[in-house]
């Protein structure tokens, strides 16, 4: 595994990076770079280090410019059939922003009884589409593929499984990169800020225009689970069972750090051009170390220690700066991976609504009153304004820190959360976590499933999975068929 890994990465890599630096001149666009100034090595001490992580970059920077010059606008992401749902009617969004038509992009599973009693709306993790599983018209294979099927978790012999692309995505939803039908351009960073709500109000639309009244199921993971618990709250009468796995019901600050680190790499990239960048050259750079350091979050220590330990890409070489251990390598080909698979707008926004999520009591009130004032625009025409009140501005001071009074966190959930969380108390829900998850850890689900018995809910099943079970650590939800698959299952077949 590991010499395919490092093959796949360097293959990456021009074959002139492999040797000198001062071979780089075969790429004549690099010497034109200031980045590639050379001092003169003949009279230095030792020779100066080759970089072919970053000759990669520069070549692949180099042939996206071509493509684009030939090819012209960013292709679309979506990649497989789907099938696609189109609201003519706006949607108020949490934080004042309107969209006056919007796109959900779906696919199912199973089949829909008589009396529309047996559906489950499976939702997604952060980047992933709604192609959870295989279909006629789409034979890739999903992301939850042994998870859904005849007798499997989400059982398609009895359920009719619904997955969407969030609101905001790029996969067939309405995002950043679509259109805003006002004046015919990419949104863009003209794109409003959502909510996990907002999500949920969008996949609602389209159960109505499905026709299905009430859900079975409300099922997802990390951000799904997010989304599954919002369900819940938002249309209580209209989910009978609630399934949140490695999520959380309120955002807390580790979380919200790890995002905002890739967030500020991924702006920081002079491709991204304040989101503007359609059409050229798009900022693969800093969705690629975005994405490395999503990739230390979703794992956990201890299963490196066992897959990779201080092993070497190659020991026979000397030290370098670029990948060099087996974790580099594998961080460098999965960020890699990845940086062109998503728009980086799309990135922003949905990080972005996972941060601002919070189902505590004073929240869901501050929201409720900030959407009454704001529902005007749905029926007038409420004139734009660039007013810079409207517009977030750094603190004058730096922050500095605060004295802490020493005491332990409570372990024992705020009222607030516990208010929050009451619509729930009559809904069946299956609360799992894994102690092995450093990004959304374990005592995070503990604090759903204590908020929502301390609510009164008497049907709460809970499941923490120990390190000596799993040592997957996020992306548990996504591996471990037998445990997590295996809860799942029978909690909706109860």
């Amino acid at each position: 595994m590991h010499q395919s890994l490092l093959s796949t990465t360097r293959s990456l890599w021009p074959q002139s990076a492999r040797r000198s630096a001062r071979t780089s001149s075969v790429f004549p666009f690099l010497a034109a770079t200031p980045v590639h100034t050379r001092y003169n090595t003949n009279a230095a001490s030792n020779p100066q280090l080759s970089f072919p992580c970053l000759d990669a970059i520069e070549s692949r920077t180099r042939q996206l410019e071509l493509r684009f010059a030939s090819e012209g606008p960013e292709p679309s992401y979506t990649t497989g059939a789907h099938e696609t749902f189109t609201s003519k009617s706006p949607i108020l969004l949490d934080n004042g922003g309107v969209l006056p038509e919007f796109t959900i992009a779906y696919e199912s599973w199973g089949r829909l009884n008589v009396d529309r009693s047996n559906a489950i709306l499976l939702h997604t993790g952060l980047s992933a589409s709604s192609h959870a599983h295989s279909t006629p018209k789409n034979p890739q294979v999903g992301w939850w593929e042994k998870f859904i099927g005849p007798g499997c978790a989400l059982d398609t012999d009895k359920f009719f499984v619904i997955c969407t692309n969030v609101l905001g995505g790029c996969y067939g939803s309405t995002g950043p990169p679509s259109i805003d039908p006002a004046d015919g351009e990419v949104y863009a960073t003209r794109f409003p800020i959502i909510t996990i709500e907002d999500m949920v109000r969008a996949q609602f639309r389209l159960l109505d225009a499905l026709g299905i009244e009430k859900l079975y199921a409300s099922v997802g993971a990390s951000m799904g689970g997010m989304q599954s618990l919002a369900a819940g709250v938002l249309y209580p009468e209209r989910v009978g069972r609630v399934v949140s796995i490695s999520g959380c019901a309120r955002s807390h600050p580790y979380s919200i750090a790890m995002r905002y680190t890739q967030r500020q790499v991924l702006m920081a990239d002079p491709n991204w051009n304040r989101g503007f960048y359609y059409g050229k050259v798009p900022p693969h750079l800093g969705m690629k170390l975005a994405r490395q350091i999503a990739t230390v979050t979703y794992r956990s220590g201890p299963e490196w220690e066992k897959r990779f330990g201080r092993g070497r890409a190659d020991p026979s070489q000397p030290p370098a700066l670029c990948p060099d251990f087996l974790i580099e390598t594998y961080l460098d080909h999965a960020g890699e991976k990845f940086c062109l698979e998503y728009d980086a707008n799309s990135l922003l926004y949905v990080s972005k609504a996972m941060d601002l999520f919070d189902l505590g009591q004073k929240a869901q009130s501050r929201t409720a009153t900030k959407r009454a004032e704001n529902q005007p625009k749905l029926t007038s025409d409420v004139p734009k304004t660039d007013d810079p009140k409207c517009s977030l501005m750094l603190p004058a001071q730096p922050y500095q820190e605060q004295p802490r009074s020493g005491e332990a966190v409570s372990a024992t959930p705020p009222q607030d959360l516990v208010e929050g969380l009451s619509a729930l108390r009559d809904h069946p829900t299956l609360v799992l976590g894994v102690t092995s998850d450093i990004l959304f850890p374990a005592w995070q689900q503990r604090e759903i499933a204590d908020s929502l018995r301390l609510a009164g809910n008497r049907k709460v099943t809970h499941v923490e999975l120990g390190e000596d079970v799993s040592l997957f650590g996020h992306d548990s939800f996504l591996l471990d068929l037998q445990n997590i698959g295996g809860s799942v299952g029978r909690f909706l077949g109860e």
